[in-house]
């Protein structure tokens, strides 16, 4: 009888439900766990970066020779012994596992890579010397040595105890003039190139035109080379400056050892940043950390993206999205409304309606095969026919541009945006229409000042998808208007401020280059941990900033949807 209860009561339990909502529970809660466990472990392999390790030097003892060796430790491992001796390592042959350590070296302009792994058994004891500096270039990576002395115009100024402290001084004036010297190259004299070519094109535009006489067309043509020959003057002032900056740059140098005892000498402008690691506070390093995260944040990439910052990166991710946002939400909106409210509903809406959350369905790259065709190849091709005759064959909306990036993925959210509109019209109530329909409101009124606006939950919802799917794309941006280096932004303090015929930089197709496409693997690995990071952040940003409004929404219209 007892049994007969026992079975019921599980029988019952089952109807009821239960089992299936701590089974969804569960499934969510492991869910939860596991994308919280992937963000930490990108945060603590992008974010530890940045932290300033200690430079280590030891003696590798394997071999003929004994080899001194400086630099960063990496990585540690525990591997099996077998596997060393596969990579060509002497292992005794009693022995089963081998501990092994990944040394960041540097100096790859000298000995040619800049990780090397090594047998723990074979490393003598680990020294910290205080004269050992790690040096970051403009190129060829981080340098390790010893600073021997600071010199200015080939006059030893500083050397011994006061040399790291002179070398920082006058890495700071070096670092001030490089900054000079490339806002002068990259704004002053960029705007004056602009200018010549936009003379230039001019000039062409008059060639072009067949109704202008000679002495008209003659006059227009003095006018455009005296403001060229302006240009060209100011060119020349600026040029002249642009040297004077570069030349003081460079007036200062370090000399250092390296490991292998070859003294180098090194031209300061070539250096971003100096290191004493080991005469660094724990307060030192901090400090440092925050410098160099926010030279990552809001620098300009090097070293085929493996060095420098992720600003254009950021920027192209950011104005794209918004670009699209801007796009997609009043079509998407408008075709909505249409579906719902005006529709004739049959088998063509019907139709239409598949055929929409079909849309959602389809592979991305089909949507960069269709924006290359249509936006780039068409669109932009025929706006350089009949608005920029003059600069062709060279394109100008032709090519992929930020604009066809953003329609693009415009086209690609349109379903999601549709779908959450359609939605949230069906779910008002049929008594507000009514009601506002019986106090003398015409349909139009009753649509787009009572029910629009009790559907701008369900619209934002739409958009947050949208952004959220943006945001991380890849393969379609890279048709239609992303490229690995974009060294200017699309910006400028010229009419129309946003150039939106230019080509960007994305975090998405930036951690894709630098993850598979970099030829140093190992100085690319954290920098796609920390760009990961960067972009999951950002989109997060820009989804709790739409859900923030669409809560407001949701709030102003609580007690009218009531």
């Amino acid at each position: 009888m007892s049994k007969d209860k026992a079975t019921g009561n599980i029988r019952t339990w089952f109807k009821g439900g239960d089992p299936w909502i701590w089974l969804i529970g569960g499934a969510v809660s492991i869910s939860v766990v596991m994308v919280l466990g992937l963000l930490l472990l990108i945060a603590a392999r992008g974010l530890g970066h940045f932290w300033q390790p200690p430079i280590v030097e030891t003696y590798n003892t394997q071999g003929a020779q004994v080899e001194r060796v400086l630099g960063t430790i990496r990585q540690s491992e525990t591997v099996t012994a077998q596997s060393v001796r596969e990579a060509g390592y002497e292992v005794p042959l009693e022995q089963e596992l081998v501990t092994r350590y990944l040394f960041k070296l540097g100096n790859r302009d000298i000995t040619g890579s800049d990780f090397q792994w090594y047998i723990a058994d074979n490393l003598q004891e680990f020294r910290y010397p205080e004269t050992a500096v790690q040096l970051e270039r403009r190129e060829w990576g981080d340098f390790f040595g010893y600073l021997l002395r600071v010199k200015e115009a080939g006059e030893t100024v500083a050397e011994g105890d006061q040399a790291f402290e002179v070398l920082q001084e006058r890495l700071d004036r070096s670092n001030d003039l490089a900054r000079q010297a490339i806002h002068l190259e990259r704004y002053d004299i960029g705007a004056l190139n602009r200018s010549i070519e936009q003379a230039r094109l001019e000039r062409r535009r008059i060639e072009m035109i067949d109704a202008l006489d000679g002495a008209e067309r003659q006059t227009q043509f003095d006018e455009i080379e005296a403001r060229v020959a302006g240009y060209n003057a100011e060119y020349e002032v600026l040029r002249q400056e642009l040297e004077e900056l570069r030349r003081s740059a460079r007036r200062d140098s370090l000399v250092a050892e390296t490991s292998g005892g070859r003294e180098v000498e090194i031209v300061l402008a070539d250096v971003v940043r100096a290191s004493a690691a080991n005469q660094m506070s724990t307060g030192d390093k901090i400090v440092e950390y925050g410098h160099r995260f926010w030279d990552f944040m809001s620098g300009y990439p090097r070293e085929a993206n493996t060095e420098g910052g992720i600003f254009p990166a950021i920027f192209g991710t950011v104005i794209m999205v918004l670009i699209m946002s801007v796009v997609v939400t009043p079509f998407g909106v408008l075709a909505a409304i249409y579906l719902r409210e005006y529709a004739k509903q049959g088998p063509i809406t019907r139709i239409v309606r598949i055929s929409v959350n079909n849309l959602a369905g389809v592979p991305s790259i089909v949507f960069g095969v269709f924006g290359l065709g249509f936006f780039v190849y068409f669109l932009g091709g025929n706006i350089d026919q009949l608005f920029y005759p003059e600069a062709l064959p060279a394109p100008t909306f032709g090519s992929p541009a930020l604009i066809w990036a953003s329609l693009t993925l415009a086209l690609l959210t349109l379903p999601v945006v549709i779908v959450s509109t359609e939605e949230g019209l069906t779910r008002i109530p049929r008594s507000l229409r009514e009601g506002s329909l019986a106090l003398g409101a015409t349909k139009s009124e009753t649509l787009w000042k009572v029910i629009v606006p009790l559907s701008t939950p369900a619209m934002m919802t739409g958009l947050i998808l949208a952004v959220a799917r943006a945001a991380g794309e890849v393969a379609p941006l890279m048709l239609v208007g992303v490229v690995k280096l974009a060294p200017n932004l699309p910006v400028s303090t010229e009419p129309p401020f946003i150039h939106l015929d230019q080509r960007i930089m994305h975090l998405g197709f930036h951690i894709y280059d630098v993850g598979f496409q970099s030829p140093n693997v190992e100085a690319a690995r954290p920098l796609v941990y920390a760009t990961a990071l960067v972009l999951v952040m950002l989109i997060l940003v820009l989804n709790l900033t739409a859900i923030a409004i669409r809560n407001r929404l949701r709030e102003k219209y609580k007690s009218a949807g009531e």
